[in-house]
């Protein structure tokens, strides 16, 4: 455990990949070796002493002795940083861009950890894919309908560049809907969990923080005690998911590093279950979880820089 495994982070300046940069700098067993930001090359990196933004290419990237990259970078810009880099160089990419790709592991460690666990290209999960997964999966066998889940998050969960979704004074008093049917957070549920789901997300005043209200119809009858029976039994040995009784609230998530659930209600007839849980966007969302997913590529204990 004493090897130093080196990394790079492209996409340094936005609120992912900052979060990235001061995980990292506690890592006992990794050091960032490349910061990439075209923006800000040449100044230097607040959360890492004596390394500065630099303005690199994919080729020029390729050419470092790097253990693994981190692309935190916009949807649809990360092709070339893949192609260029070597098969043997672990890529976390924290974009869209190959959740949907079958020759890439889904990085959702807490339904997919024994995939991660030495794979070379991962795909970290959407902040609210990582919430609805985790509140539906352990009950994805007991569905009797469609379930469906609202969602609502901080303005950094719609990245740097401007945007009406990410202004403040646009979302002063205000509450945006946004994307209500075929959210890309949608379609990954969809596609991991095998089930279809209705997602409905949107946007507050707040910077961070994430909350999703899940209603699942059940196929059978059940209480809130077996409901948590549930819970505990799915998730007492994950160390990044913690269930209570109350309903967390968004300020709840923000600045957690993994994800709370609470709040079961049952209906009248026993078969509507509602559940709410809380996750920081860029942490768990994305950030964290790119890390768990790096620990676990690399054979290093998962939470590493994290707990």
């Amino acid at each position: 455990m004493t090897e130093q495994h080196r990394v790079a982070v492209i996409g340094a300046r936005g609120h992912t990949g900052a979060e990235l940069m001061r995980i990292l700098d506690e890592h006992p067993h990794v050091s960032v070796a490349l910061a990439g930001s075209r923006e800000l090359a040449g100044e230097p990196v607040p959360s890492v002493t004596g390394l500065v933004f630099q303005d690199v290419g994919p080729g020029e990237v390729a050419q470092h002795d790097l253990d693994a990259v981190f692309l935190a970078l916009p949807d649809g810009v990360g092709a070339p940083w893949v192609d260029a880099i070597s098969p043997d160089t672990v890529i976390v990419d924290i974009s869209a861009d190959h959740r949907f790709v079958d020759d890439w592991v889904y990085g959702l460690p807490e339904l997919n950890r024994d995939k991660i666990a030495g794979a070379r290209r991962i795909a970290n999960p959407g902040c609210y894919a990582t919430a609805l997964q985790l509140v539906i999966a352990p009950f994805i066998d007991d569905l009797g309908a469609i379930p469906t889940v609202f969602g609502v998050s901080g303005y950094s969960g719609a990245g740097a560049s401007p945007s009406p979704r990410n202004d403040p004074e646009n979302l002063k008093d205000n509450l945006i809907p946004y994307r209500l049917t075929g959210h890309n957070h949608e379609r990954e549920g969809i596609r991991y969990l095998g089930t279809t789901i209705r997602f409905m997300p949107h946007v507050h005043p707040a910077f961070r923080g994430l909350l999703v209200t899940a209603h699942l119809p059940l196929a059978n009858p059940v209480s809130v005690d077996e409901v948590y029976a549930r819970l505990v039994d799915a998730y007492e040995r994950e160390p990044l998911v913690e269930v209570q009784q109350d309903a967390p609230t968004l300020r709840d998530g923000a600045n957690r590093i993994g994800l709370l659930i609470g709040g079961a209600t049952v209906s009248d007839d026993s078969v509507g279950l509602t559940l709410v849980a809380v996750e920081d966007n860029l942490l768990k969302g994305a950030a964290v979880q790119a890390v768990q997913n790096l620990n676990l590529a690399l054979g290093l204990p998962e939470m590493s820089a994290i707990l």
